[in-house]
């Protein structure tokens, strides 16, 4: 996208946005500066001009354009990001002005995504993203794809570089949708497989940089990447954990949202973001220390209801309690109900309060159960031992007195041995 001088030396950009009232720009310039950052750039000037409207050509005013000229030589930055998606014309118009490097918010986004992807299908994900972005923007890309090809490979003298560039990118997309629809079907099977043998999973969603990375390692030992940075980890992490009750839960870690996130990357990102719409829970964590902490829980909720995940019970988690005493920040919830629940996953705190959230809301697929059952019904315990799990055992003079977590199918028959 663009090159860096060195690893450590971040670029220098200039961030730009057009105040139509369509947005707050003031928070999603501030937005745009923390992923500028995640990217290694360095902000060093913000320019917000108000319009009623998009300048068709240019996006900003050609005055406004003169005048950032000016300052870009000033600041001596090297790269303008705009706050919005800019045509591959306006991309081309705007670097004619400017003489620097020019890109907009989504491929920023789009950028960061590529840097983190780890897995093959995280990978496949963010390139067909790029490619669906690319294709309809190859137009303003310059004079470069104008020129004629011949030979083999193409069709002939007649056609020109922008039609071959095309072909190329829908052969490319078409490949990695069909290898994405390998992966969604190993994926689709892995979740049909997990409800047959009754294992319960808990999606763990939230806006990007809230501490979702953090609640999984703190709750896990899962080792994944947290960074206080947008989009710090991007491909699915699974982990197992016990619930006080006795009950195992797969805690699933999934991609963070964002304000206006690219319509490419939410389609490239369909077949991961399903696995919450499979879930039995769903943990919602939000950055209680973020004066935008009740709007990030909105743009989380918008996007769950998309998935279809109305039904699923949801526990809001409010992360980072220990940035309370230095900051004015309300939750948007009551905390006193099983719905809600306050934590720092930094320092472990509130897990107890959070567990029990959790075994609240789950359904009931098995019960935690103290009995004593007579030698003559021995065979039942060798049931509940196949369906369910069996802490401890102690034979007495009546009978073997276990500690066991039994099934929902054998509760009933359970319930006459209950000490």
């Amino acid at each position: 996208m663009y090159e860096n001088k060195t690893k450590e030396t971040p670029v220098k950009a200039v961030l730009a946005c057009v105040d139509t009232g369509e947005f707050d720009a003031e928070t999603s310039i501030a937005e745009l500066s923390e992923l500028a950052r995640t990217a290694n750039a360095e902000t060093v000037a913000e320019v917000i001009q108000k319009r009623p409207t998009f300048d068709s050509a240019v996006c900003m005013g050609a005055g406004r354009l003169e005048e950032l000229r000016e300052q870009i030589k000033m600041l001596d930055a090297e790269l303008v990001i705009f706050d919005h998606e800019l045509t591959g014309a306006q991309v081309r118009n705007i670097e004619d002005i400017l003489d620097v490097r020019v890109i907009d918010r989504t491929t920023l986004i789009l950028d960061i995504f590529a840097q983190r992807a780890r897995t093959k299908e995280g990978k496949l994900q963010v390139e067909l993203a790029q490619q669906k972005y690319r294709l309809p923007r190859l137009v303003g890309m310059g004079t470069a794809l104008s020129r004629l090809g011949g030979g083999i490979g193409t069709r002939g003298p007649g056609e020109t570089k922008l039609e071959t560039d095309r072909r190329h990118i829908r052969r490319r997309i078409e490949y990695l949708e069909n290898e994405l629809e390998q992966l969604k079907k190993h994926r689709s099977f892995s979740r049909s497989r997990r409800k047959k043998d009754g294992v319960l999973c808990a999606a763990i969603v939230g806006y990007t940089n809230v501490g979702k990375s953090t609640l999984l390692n703190a709750l896990t030992d899962a080792g994944v990447i947290a960074e206080n940075k947008l989009f710090a980890t991007l491909d699915i992490t699974s982990r197992a954990i016990e619930l006080p009750d006795g009950r195992s839960v797969m805690l699933i870690d999934t991609v963070g949202l964002i304000r206006r996130l690219p319509h490419e990357l939410v389609e490239a990102f369909k077949s991961t973001l399903e696995e919450v719409a499979s879930a039995d829970i769903i943990l919602n964590v939000c950055d209680i220390s973020s004066p935008e902490c009740e709007e990030q829980a909105e743009v989380t909720e918008k996007l769950l209801s998309e998935l279809g995940c109305d039904g699923i019970p949801k526990i809001n988690v409010f992360n980072k309690s220990d940035k309370l005493l230095n900051a004015d920040c309300v939750p948007p919830f009551r905390i006193t109900d099983y719905n809600n629940v306050m934590i720092s996953a930094r320092h472990h705190s509130g897990f107890d309060r959070l567990l029990e959230c959790i075994i609240k809301n789950l359904p009931e697929t098995a019960r935690r159960m103290k009995m004593l059952i007579p030698y003559e019904d021995t065979a039942f315990i060798a049931e509940i031992r196949r369906e369910g799990k069996v802490f401890s055992e102690e034979y007495t003079e009546n009978g073997t007195e276990i500690d066991a977590l039994v099934d929902i199918k054998l509760i009933k028959s359970a319930e006459k041995y209950i000490i």
